[in-house]
């Protein structure tokens, strides 16, 4: 349980917002998602800034990759992050792209698995080196009624030396099932966004993960 991070998922924000959000909650979260959605209206600026005012974080850019690996991979580490994003369903050729420059960066490269619903296919990524997996439920997906729980492990049963990390409408509530079940880096987004006390609200999470800590 001792390495149970929060990832706090920054998106639909100008990057003054994140800034401002990160301020009152850097001392309750781990990592710092730099938003696909900030990526796109601010480009790698976002990162930069982000690296530059939090040095002491690590950051993710949820670049989304689904080609031109290695050029995107770059672009996020040259950047300041320690993370970048590929999507499961990107062309094998992409995702070892992305894992040779995490390898030559130090950093580390997240699959995310929106979409994919077949556990051979992560076996398959798994194969070519990948150990960090987001199961993710899609924004719109929760819109539906559908959020993430424990179920979603299925998709990385049986896989050895992976980080496990789950997004999707991840609240308090949630949070202790996934703790519960081994999932390492829990991503949170509007629960602590969202919130009228941001600062609160990841407090609260942060105090969830320290009670399973002394179990």
């Amino acid at each position: 349980m001792s390495n149970v991070k929060i990832q706090l998922a920054l998106d639909r924000m100008t990057i003054e917002d994140c800034i401002n959000l990160v301020d009152k909650t850097k001392d309750y979260i781990n990592w710092i998602e730099i938003g696909t959605g900030v990526i796109k209206e601010y480009g790698m600026t976002a990162v930069r800034k982000m690296r530059e005012r939090f040095p002491e974080k690590t950051i993710v850019a949820d670049m989304k990759t689904c080609d031109a690996g290695r050029h995107e991979s770059l672009q996020a580490f040259n950047s300041g992050a320690n993370v970048t994003t590929v999507m499961g369903f990107s062309p094998n050729a992409t995702i070892k792209q992305c894992l040779e420059v995490a390898t030559e960066q130090n950093g580390e490269v997240m699959i995310d698995l929106l979409g994919i619903e077949n556990a051979e296919r992560v076996r398959e990524i798994h194969s070519l080196g990948a150990r960090l997996f987001c199961l993710h439920v899609g924004k719109d997906m929760q819109q539906d009624g559908v959020l993430a729980t424990s179920s979603l492990l299925k998709l990385v049963e049986g896989l050895d030396n992976i980080q496990i990390a789950v997004a999707g409408g991840v609240n308090d509530v949630i949070m202790p099932s996934l703790i519960k079940a081994g999932v390492e880096v829990i991503i949170v987004g509007s629960f602590i966004t969202g919130s009228t006390n941001p600062k609160i609200s990841s407090t609260l999470l942060s105090n969830i993960i320290d009670e399973y800590k002394q179990r």
